[in-house]
């Protein structure tokens, strides 16, 4: 790799003839600045962005540690993120944790280290020590998933919303037996679906069994397990709503291996679109997020922020986003022992 002195050997100039030109300062002649641009090109010469932005006490590049990439929902969000950090100049580093705690925080610790200008982050457990977090004045921005209790910035769903609404179309669709697969509970998305299931079940006088809820982990083998669990019961669920794309999954899986069909046996409805949903047989039924709009509002809060405190400010900001999700009525829900698509157009 070559370095400024062998610009500036193969210009025949001053090392600080070179920097004045790669900083465009000013003060160098026509001449002087085509021989130095020529040799740039010669010589393929790359800036150290790096040790540039250390410099300038930033280096144009945004951490995000994300729990699960191969889930096509945080790749969405990735993908907005960039889009808007690369329309303003700034580069990712993706850290993935795969749903392991501790690599939360070493992925966080190295991010520091590498002296990012900023955090996306959407955790695999319930983390200690934000505090320690909040006094490296370490800008992070939450998405998705927010330990109970933070009010900090972030970007969510308005979760309890979406799962209410899944319920009560299935509510509408005549079934009374509706059980439901929760995601982990150590985490405000989750809780807030497990919730607004209840609230639509408790207005429908509807009660919930206790062996009609079952606990998940958001994949999709927990998925799969609860959905052996709750088809083999005595009495089983006419239907199920599933609160992850992993675990809806997985419950398809377990539909198929007992032999059972999907809407005629038990009606099925996810949380999470997919790009495939749509393709799946049958078509699946699910509370579409707007994934690539939460990493894009996600990167634009980080980043206005980051420019703030560049600008004097004093980094006070509790602001939260809550985008709305929209239910996709496709052909895995029907009535209790019905089949096609249910009462509504099908998207």
């Amino acid at each position: 790799m070559h370095t400024i002195h062998d610009v500036a050997r193969l210009a025949g100039v001053s090392i600080a003839t070179v920097s004045a030109v790669l900083n465009k300062k000013g003060g160098v002649s026509a001449e002087l600045t085509d021989r130095v641009e020529k040799a740039l090109v010669a010589l393929d010469y790359q800036p150290h962005q790096l040790a540039r932005g250390l410099k300038a006490r930033r280096t144009q590049t945004i951490g995000v540690v994300i729990p699960d990439l191969t889930n096509t929902f945080f790749a969405e969000v990735v993908r907005g993120a960039e889009d808007e950090a690369r329309s303003r100049g700034y580069s990712l580093i993706l850290c993935d944790s795969n749903e392991d705690g501790s690599m939360d925080r070493t992925n966080l610790d190295n991010l520091y280290a590498r002296r990012v200008d900023g955090v996306l982050l959407s955790p695999s457990h319930v983390m200690s020590g934000l505090d320690r977090l909040s006094q490296r004045r370490f800008p992070i921005v939450f998405v998705d998933r927010i330990p109970p209790g933070f009010d900090g910035p972030a970007v969510v769903i308005d979760n309890f919303g979406g799962a209410y609404q899944a319920t009560q179309h299935l509510i509408s669709l005549g079934h009374t037996r509706i059980a439901t697969i929760a995601g982990r509970q150590d985490f405000c998305n989750a809780i807030d679906r497990l919730e607004g299931f209840r609230k639509a079940l408790q207005e429908a006088d509807l009660p919930l069994h206790d062996e009609y809820l079952q606990r998940g982990d958001f994949q999709l083998e927990s998925g799969y397990r609860s959905g052996l669990h709750l088809l083999r019961l005595p009495k089983p669920p006419t239907a199920i709503f599933s609160c992850s794309n992993k675990m809806t999954l997985g419950l398809m899986s377990a539909v198929t291996e007992l032999g059972l069909r999907c809407p005629e046996n038990v009606s099925v409805l996810g949380f999470d679109d997919f790009d495939w949903a749509a393709n799946f047989s049958p078509r699946l039924t699910t509370v579409a997020q707007p994934t690539h709009e939460m990493g894009h509002q996600a990167m634009r809060m980080l980043l206005d922020e980051i420019q703030n405190r560049e600008h004097g400010g004093n980094g006070n900001w509790n602001k939260k986003v809550m985008l709305k999700p929209e239910l996709r009525i496709r052909n895995s829900t029907a009535p209790p022992g019905g089949s096609g698509p249910a009462r509504a157009s099908a998207s």
